[in-house]
């Protein structure tokens, strides 16, 4: 499932406005990054936002689906959604959406930063 390089070269017109983005290929796919951070990921020349309960409403309510994969037992779901046509076609509304899921992904790479070990305490 590679990417279409004429759908990549789409979206970086359309993030335009946003700022740069990296489209890096990963599994099948690829996934869009600014500053080193994932917030997007193509698949099947589908775009897919990260969303938490921030902004999944956002996408909800126009009608679209998240991404989803056959897990070793079901379809499994991690966050990211489909971005809806009006959205995709539209570099300022793109760039509004994109900053939502950018801010998403800062806010889950701070609830995983890597706790300090305490230190022994029988020195």
């Amino acid at each position: 499932m590679a990417v279409n390089p004429d759908f990549a070269a789409f979206l970086r017109d359309q993030f335009a406005p946003f700022g740069p983005i990296v489209i890096r290929p990963m599994f099948g796919g690829a996934g869009l990054f600014r500053d080193e951070l994932m917030f997007g990921l193509i698949a099947y020349d589908t775009l897919y936002l990260k969303t938490d309960g921030t902004n999944r409403e956002d996408f909800e309510r126009k009608g679209m689906r998240p991404f989803t994969y056959q897990g070793r037992s079901k379809p499994t779901s991690f966050g990211y959604y489909e971005v809806p046509a009006d959205v995709l076609e539209d570099p300022h509304e793109m760039s509004h959406w994109a900053e939502k899921a950018f801010g998403v992904a800062l806010s889950a790479r701070k609830k995983k930063a890597p706790r300090r070990r305490k230190k022994d305490s029988a020195r």
